[in-house]
Order: structure tokens, then C-alpha cells, then sequence
């Protein structure tokens, strides 16, 4: 396995998931690309968009854009890899709730997540 395709340089594109917030979406935690910087939802999300960019760029990296969290996750291998200090930001802005963004999250979003 490389992991010669992460970019360091690449900064986040947002602080939130770029398609949910397009539309007035929500999500429950956020993941950022390791090769490109694209910031999607996780799988537990509703639209689950971090897994649909892999898909659809091939980008196989990504890293968690939570908190407190620094883990890379490899879609290829399925497994977690160990990676380099990525551009900053490292994670939405701490103030922010998860779920999240504040205001946009449903009452029933227990309900409507992917377990």
C-alpha cells in the first residue's frame, strides 16, 4: 500500500460537507479527503458523501474531520492507516454541534441515520 497519493498541501474545502450544505443538509460526522481536501458526510449521515466521492474520484484516503480525532481510513483495504499532518484546518469548528450544523438537524435524526 502508498500513501504516496495523500496531499499534505490540500486544504479542506469547507467546514462542512460540501454537498449537504449545497442543498440545506445535515450530517452526523464529517470526513475530509486526504488526497484532494473534499469535505463529505460519514456513512452514518444520511447522504453519506465522503463514501460517495470515493466512489465517484476513486480517492481512496480519507481522514476524520472531527475534534479531537486524527485516525485515516483506507476504502480500498478497508482498514486504518497510519498518514502525515494534513493542511489546516483539522476538524469543523469545535463550537459546532454533532449532529450538525445547528439549526438544520431534524428532531427525529436518530430515526434517520444509517447504523
Amino acid at each position: 500500500m502508498s500513501l504516496d497519493r495523500i496531499d499534505p498541501s490540500a486544504a479542506p474545502s469547507g467546514q462542512g460537507c460540501e454537498e449537504c450544505e449545497a442543498v440545506g443538509g445535515w450530517w452526523v460526522h464529517l470526513r475530509r479527503c486526504a488526497e484532494c481536501g473534499h469535505i463529505g458526510c460519514c456513512d452514518t449521515s444520511p447522504a453519506q458523501h465522503a463514501t460517495a466521492h470515493f466512489r465517484g474520484t476513486g480517492h481512496r484516503y480519507i481522514r476524520s474531520f472531527e475534534p479531537g480525532e486524527e485516525w485515516f481510513w483506507d476504502y480500498v483495504a478497508e482498514e486504518y492507516v497510519d498518514g502525515p499532518a494534513l493542511a489546516p484546518p483539522d476538524s469543523r469548528p469545535e463550537a459546532w454541534p454533532s449532529p450538525g450544523p445547528e439549526g438544520r438537524v431534524p428532531d427525529d435524526w436518530r430515526r434517520l441515520i444509517h447504523r
